[in-house]
C-alpha cells in the first residue's frame, strides 16, 4: 500500500510511527511544511522560558526516517490533491501517487486584520521558528504585549517575564481561559500570574499597532490607552488548515468532516486527523485526542478494524510558578449540576468538581493538582465516583488515587497519561539501560505529549539509580 501523510506535526508524526510499528512493508511517504524534524509543539513555551533547548523537544531524528524506510520530504507543501488520479502534488510540480491519503494540516494561528501588525517585533506565536524569532526580539527588548489569554498565551508571557521583560496579556473576553475556567478560577489564575511578574487586561481590545522605523513600539486598546511594546506576541487562537482539503472538493465545516474511521465523508481513501479534522462536530485542538486519531488510523491501514469513539479534552498549563488542570464542562453552576468548590485565593488555590448523574463531567485545578490524575481517569472513563467527594478535591484521600512516590507506586500505575506509559514500562526501559528522561522519552514516549510526567518520570530513574536519599531503592 502507498500511504501519503500530508503534515509531519504532532499527529502526523505519530501516525508515521505507529504505521511502521505495525507495518514495515507499505511505502510510506510525509510531507512536511516545516524543514524542522517532527517536535513537540506543547513544549514551545519551555524553550521560550529557557527550560528547554529546540533540540530536547524533537520527536524524532532525522535518521530515524532511513532507518525505517519511511520517505520523508521536509520543508516540502503539498499544493493539490488530485482525487480522481489518487495523486498529490508538491511546491515545484513533483506528483506522488497514494492508496491512502492522510490529511495531518493541523491549523493555522489567528492574526487579527489590524493596522501595524506588520511591523518588525510582532510574531505569531505557533511554530518553532516563530519561538526562535521571539526570543531574537526578546533578547533586545525591555517590554512586551501578549495579546490572547489563552494557554498558549500565558505560556509565552510567563516565558518571557522569567526572561527580565515587563509583560502585559491584552485578553478580548471578560476573563483569562474563559474556554477552561468560570470567572472565580481566572481570578486565581490572573493573581497568581501577576505575582509572577505578568500583567493582565482582560475585556482588552486590540485596535491597532504602532511603530517607528518599522519596528513596533506600542499597540493601542480601544479605550484610547496605548501599552508600550518592543515586542509583541499573537496568541489569539488558531483556525484548522483545511485550504487544502477544500482545494480538493472534501467536505469542510470547522475542520475536514470525517466519519467513525477518521475518512472524509466525501472519499473513503482520504483520511483527516489531529487539528484539522471534524469528528462528530468536534475540532480536537490537544495532543491526546490527535495522538488517539493517529492510532486508529495506523490500525485500519493495516488491516484492523476500529474506530474512533471521540476523546475527553484536559488543558494542563506549562507555565513555570503555576499549575493548573482543567477538563470538562467547567462553567455549571449549583442549579444545573453538583459541584464541590475549594478556594484559597491568597495561596493561590482553586478547585472545582462538576457532577451530574454521579459522574464527573468537568473540574478545575489551580495551584495544587494533586488530584488531577485521579479526576483524568474518573472522567475520561465515565466511572462511578466515590461517596466521599472530598477524595476528589484534595489527594491521598480515595484509595484509587494515583501514588507518585515510587517506592508506593505499583507498576500498573500509569504515569504519562497522554501515551498510557506505566511505571512498569518506565522500568523495563531503565533496566536496558536508559538513564535519563530523553533515553526514555525515546523507549516509552513517556514526556513527549503535555509533558506533565516530567518530574514523575525523574524521580521513578532517581530512585531505581538509588541517586535519591528520599526513597527507598528497589529490593530494600
Amino acid at each position: 500500500m502507498r500511504i501519503v501523510i500530508v503534515g509531519n506535526g504532532m499527529a502526523g508524526a505519530r501516525l508515521v510511527s505507529e504505521l511502521r510499528s505495525r507495518d514495515r512493508e507499505s511505502r510510506v511517504t510525509v510531507f512536511g511544511a516545516e524543514a524542522w524534524q517532527p517536535y513537540n509543539r506543547v513544549l514551545l513555551s519551555s524553550v521560550l522560558a529557557g527550560a528547554a533547548e529546540p533540540g530536547d523537544i524533537r520527536l524524532t531524528d532525522r535518521e530515524w526516517y532511513a532507518e525505517n524506510d519511511v520517505e520523508a520530504r521536509l520543508g516540502a507543501e503539498v499544493t493539490g490533491v488530485d482525487r480522481e488520479r489518487r495523486v498529490v502534488t508538491s511546491a515545484g510540480g513533483g506528483v506522488t501517487p497514494y492508496d491512502a491519503l492522510v490529511l495531518a494540516t493541523g491549523s493555522a494561528p489567528l492574526v487579527p486584520p489590524l493596522p501595524g501588525l506588520d511591523a518588525q517585533g510582532i510574531v505569531a506565536f505557533r511554530t518553532i521558528e516563530d519561538c526562535q524569532e521571539i526570543l531574537r526580539h526578546a533578547a533586545a527588548a525591555r517590554s512586551a504585549v501578549v495579546v490572547g489569554g489563552g494557554s498558549l498565551g500565558l505560556e509565552a508571557a510567563r516565558g518571557l517575564a522569567g526572561r527580565g521583560l515587563k509583560v502585559t496579556v491584552v485578553h478580548l473576553a471578560g476573563h483569562l481561559m474563559e474556554r477552561q475556567l468560570d470567572s472565580e478560577a481566572a481570578g486565581v489564575l490572573q493573581r497568581t500570574i501577576g505575582g509572577l511578574g505578568v500583567g493582565t487586561l482582560v475585556g482588552a481590545r486590540l485596535t491597532a499597532a504602532h511603530a517607528e522605523q518599522g519596528h513596533v513600539t506600542g499597540v493601542e486598546l480601544d479605550d484610547g490607552t496605548v501599552l508600550g511594546a518592543d515586542l509583541v506576541v499573537l496568541a489569539c487562537g488558531v483556525r484548522p488548515e483545511t485550504r487544502l482539503a477544500r482545494s480538493a472538493g472534501l467536505t469542510v465545516d470547522r475542520g475536514v468532516v470525517v466519519d467513525d474511521r477518521l475518512r472524509s465523508i466525501d472519499d473513503p481513501s482520504v483520511y483527516a486527523i489531529g487539528e484539522c479534522a471534524q469528528h462528530q462536530g468536534t475540532v480536537y485542538g490537544l495532543v491526546a485526542p490527535a495522538w488517539e486519531q493517529a492510532r486508529v488510523v495506523a490500525d485500519l491501514l493495516t488491516g484492523s478494524d476500529a474506530r474512533y469513539r471521540g476523546s475527553q479534552q484536559v488543558t494542563r498549563l506549562k507555565a513555570a510558578g503555576i499549575e493548573l488542570a482543567a477538563m470538562g464542562e467547567t462553567g455549571l453552576g449549583d442549579d444545573e449540576a453538583e459541584v464541590l468548590r475549594f478556594a484559597d485565593p491568597t495561596r493561590g488555590t482553586y478547585k472545582k468538581v462538576v457532577i451530574r448523574d454521579d459522574r464527573l463531567v468537568g473540574a478545575i485545578l489551580i495551584g495544587e493538582t494533586g488530584t488531577a490524575g485521579l479526576l483524568t481517569q474518573l472522567y475520561d472513563r465515565a466511572a462511578p465516583l466515590p461517596s466521599d467527594r472530598l477524595a476528589l478535591l484534595f489527594h491521598g484521600l480515595h484509595p484509587a488515587a494515583p501514588v507518585k512516590r515510587p517506592p508506593r507506586m505499583p507498576d500498573t500505575a500509569i504515569v504519562c497519561e497522554c501515551n498510557n506509559v506505566s511505571k512498569g514500562r518506565i522500568r523495563a526501559c531503565w533496566e536496558a539501560g536508559a538513564r535519563d528522561v530523553s533515553e526514555v522519552a525515546v523507549g516509552t514516549t513517556a514526556t513527549t505529549g503535555c509533558g506533565g510526567c516530567r518530574d514523575t518520570v525523574e524521580d521513578i530513574l532517581h530512585w531505581l539509580g538509588g541517586r535519591d536519599t528520599g526513597f527507598a531503592r528497589p529490593g530494600e
